[in-house]
């Protein structure tokens, strides 16, 4: 029998504060509603426990600064370690596919942590994702992000990187946290359109939720064709979330499942603890299983309440529009993106809304027409409160050629040599090797 994979963990010990919406509390309901439902004896489900996610794990996907420890809590440890315990799970043919109900979340946190931002650490999915091809030698894979909010850490950890399909579709950034994920942020020069941000008017329900999985995000995984799908499952497109403005059932996003067929689904946000997670993840759950999903309902499920109107109807038409002639067009030459002097470069400012700090960085990404090229990066932050830090770090690809690989270590001592000889001007210096 094809099973569905399950790892519950809730962090009863793990909170931000006693009244934060990301709070022990969050999946108590949750657990009660599988509990009652006797969803774990059906044959079709199979329970996992968690297990610890490693150093290793982390330091491939994020730059921790100082380090990882001081970033991390035990509850982050298995957060993440639930996902890659269930992507062995997957890979060893014990279940068809699995979805891990844990918290805390991830998908805010970016490549470089120097805090808590978007109640986010460390992120699970990203982590899963460069576990998976490390460890099983897997290429290309896609991440569907269904959280309400842009998930602006697993695009900033991908965004150049041609072998990793992102799509998010979440609210408008311009109406929500954290004001971001706009159709013109579509990759990098060396993975162009391999970021597809799909931004969603307040007041959708699950007609244009479902329109826009029809119309961008199957037709984009198809010409794509990745060889595994994990969906970023936040809940909180809900209809009764109290931190956006969508209109979302648990019918609608146990449809969206079924259509999706994601191999693993890893838990984001939805902080409607009582009217909202019981009812999606059970549906989420029971469409994964391939079980009948059409009771699961809401008690404040009013369909005369939760209609679309026309002008957020015509406003999803011409994100549908912007995209499939976008997705038909030809794609531009590699080299020409990069530009004459071969290399891009960003400067950002980042705000870490949970911790108060203020980071300005600078990232460099060379054009290699062998692999997607070295990346590097300068990030200074300034704490509310706590000492600041400056990191330089560079990150060589999973697929790198020997060219940048060797032109990595190379730079990598010219730094260490300025910091021995009282040169260097930064704190911490990383070289990350996927």
């Amino acid at each position: 029998m094809k099973k569905t994979g399950l790892i519950f963990f809730p962090a009863f010990d793990w909170a931000i504060s006693e009244t934060h919406p990301e709070r022990e509390e969050r999946l108590l309901y949750t657990r009660d509603q599988i509990f009652e439902e006797g969803i774990l004896d059906n044959p079709k489900i199979l329970e996992y426990k968690p297990r610890l996610a490693t150093n290793n794990d982390i330091n491939r996907v994020h730059f921790c600064v100082p380090d990882v420890d001081s970033q991390t809590t035990s509850a982050h440890f298995i957060s993440a370690g639930s996902s890659l315990k269930l992507g062995d799970a997957l890979v060893n043919g014990e279940i068809k596919n699995g979805f891990a109900l844990v918290r805390p979340p991830g998908h805010h946190a970016m490549r470089i942590v120097h805090g808590n931002r978007g109640f986010c650490n460390i992120n699970n999915e990203a982590i899963l994702v460069e576990y998976l091809r490390a460890k099983y030698g897997f290429k290309k894979i896609a991440i569907v992000d269904t959280d309400v909010h842009h998930g602006d850490g697993t695009q900033d950890i991908f965004y150049h990187d041609p072998d990793v399909l992102f799509i998010s579709v979440h609210q408008d950034g311009r109406t929500l946290y954290p004001g971001s994920g706009f159709v013109d942020e579509a990759g990098g020069p060396g993975a162009h359109l391999k970021t597809i941000n799909i931004p969603l008017p307040p007041g959708t329900t699950d007609e244009g939720f479902l329109s826009v999985c029809r119309q961008i995000i199957k037709p984009a995984l198809a010409v794509f064709q990745p060889e595994l799908i994990i969906n970023s499952a936040g809940q909180d497109n809900h209809f009764t979330d109290p931190l956006a403005n969508m209109k979302v059932t648990a019918q609608g996003y146990a449809k969206l499942t079924e259509e999706l067929k994601p191999d693993l689904a890893v838990l984001e946000g939805g902080y409607a603890i009582e009217t909202a997670l019981p009812y999606v993840n059970l549906s989420i759950l029971l469409a994964l299983a391939g079980e009948d999903y059409s009771k699961v309902v809401e008690p404040q499920y009013k369909p005369h309440e939760l209609k679309q109107s026309p002008e957020t109807t015509r406003y999803i038409t011409q994100i549908i529009n912007y995209w499939q002639e976008k997705l038909a067009q030809d794609a531009p030459d590699k080299e020409s993106l990069f530009g004459p002097n071969r290399i891009y470069t960003r400067r950002r400012n980042i705000y870490y809304d949970t911790d108060q700090i203020s980071e300005e960085q600078q990232e460099f990404v060379e054009y290699c027409p062998d692999c997607p090229g070295l990346y590097r990066v300068i990030s200074g932050a300034k704490k509310a409160y706590g000492r600041d830090y400056r990191i330089w770090g560079i990150s060589i690809p999973l697929y790198a050629c020997p060219h940048c690989r060797h032109r990595a270590y190379e730079l990598w001592g010219e730094e260490l040599q300025k910091k021995s000889i009282g040169n260097g001007a930064y704190d911490f210096y990383c070289l990350q090797d996927k």
